[in-house]
């Protein structure tokens, strides 16, 4: 399995509850395809540096895990259809971070 990281911003004009459940339903894609969350960060609502759909604000969360790459396209496929989401990006963290 490879170290990856996920960051990932909600929209923030949605009510708590429905973005925590936005973070859990992709933190459970992680768990039921057998990868392991070594660490999950939530950093709160910031102002983003540009508007993305018409949103100036967002809740973002990083994510730490290790996973197969059927894990990593299926946790894009899902941060793509979920519409709460305004961005996604998931990197390959290098060995050499140890």
């Amino acid at each position: 399995m490879n170290k990856y990281e996920m960051m990932f911003i909600v929209k923030s004009n949605s009510d708590d509850s429905k973005i925590q459940a936005t973070a859990e339903n992709l933190k459970n894609v992680i768990t039921t395809m057998n990868g392991e969350i070594t660490d999950s960060k939530d950093l709160g609502n910031k102002e983003l540096a540009y508007p993305i759909k018409k949103q100036t604000t967002g809740y973002y969360f990083v994510v730490d895990f290790n996973g197969t790459t059927e894990l990593v396209a299926e946790l894009d496929r899902k941060a793509r259809i979920d519409e709460s989401i305004l961005r996604h990006l998931i990197i390959r963290l290098d060995e050499e971070e140890k």
